[in-house]
């Protein structure tokens, strides 16, 4: 891919493996394996071609730039949904000990296709961000969460506040990075991990896209009614004349048996 003569208006987005050091040889080569692909994967569902972007690998991160050419609302969304999708069926294969945790950062500015990588203070300001403090501190936080994204200003203003995506303002949190010479304003999302275990405990989790307590004026269950379990709906009311009782005479083994009532009537 030829290399720009000058600087150009770029969208960069960066990525990069938590706790890749304190793995072993092995864990670090699958690491380094695994992760392209991944990325990948997650552009295609998106739609996007990164064999168009220009990308700079570093072991367990990558940086990747590409002109602003309009689709930096799919970047921001769709993109970043399949990642975390990705990563959802990735780590579903694995102890958890061995899960793959991401941090991500997009900015936006100048960038120039330099002898030996990419110049320009938008590299720098990206290179920040996917450092900042809050990411790891996200991470943290929610263990649960397989990534942690981080949106400079200016992306958060021309992609999510400008209305140009899926996601609302109120998934964000807003942060303050402060990272050598770097001092800003930023917007951290993390994506609400969709198991049947997180749905359960808070239905609302992923209708709002992030790890919240219940939204003030959402009415609460109604504990006195049916129940809904995998589609069926069960009701607590006893049907007494409805139960059948098998009478057992003499001693029973009942190791690794399983015991339980029901009606005719369901």
């Amino acid at each position: 891919m030829a290399a720009w003569p000058d600087f150009h208006p770029c969208t960069c987005i960066a990525v990069d493996a938590q706790s890749y050091g304190s793995n072993n040889d092995r864990r670090q080569s699958e690491i380094q394996h695994d992760l392209p692909r991944l990325l990948d994967r997650a552009a295609r569902r998106a739609g996007l071609d990164r064999e168009q972007w220009h990308i700079q690998r570093k072991g367990d991160e990558q940086l990747a730039v590409r002109p602003l050419d309009g689709s930096q609302p799919r970047l921001v969304d769709d993109y970043v949904r399949h990642l975390v999708a990705e990563l959802r069926a990735h780590n579903a294969q694995r102890v958890p000990e061995a899960r793959m945790r991401l941090r991500a950062a997009v900015h936006q500015g100048m960038v120039e296709l330099a002898d030996n990588g990419f110049a320009g203070t938008a590299v720098v300001a990206t290179a920040r961000l996917l450092n900042a403090a809050p990411l790891y501190a996200a991470l943290a936080a929610h263990p649960d969460a397989d990534l942690a994204l981080l949106l400079s200003d200016d992306v958060f203003r021309a992609t999510v506040a400008g209305g140009h995506t899926t996601l609302s303002t109120e998934d964000f949190d807003r942060v303050a990075v402060q990272v050598k010479e770097y001092e800003d304003t930023a917007w951290l999302w993390v994506p609400a991990p969709r198991t049947p275990a997180a749905s359960a405990q808070n239905p609302g989790a992923a209708r709002r896209g992030k790890h919240a307590a219940p939204v003030p004026g959402e009415p609460a269950a109604d504990r006195s009614g049916p129940a809904a379990a995998g589609g069926a709906l069960i009701s607590n009311d006893y049907r007494g004349d409805q139960i059948s009782v098998t009478n057992i005479a003499g001693p029973v083994d009942a190791r690794g048996a399983v015991f339980g009532f029901g009606s005719t009537g369901g």
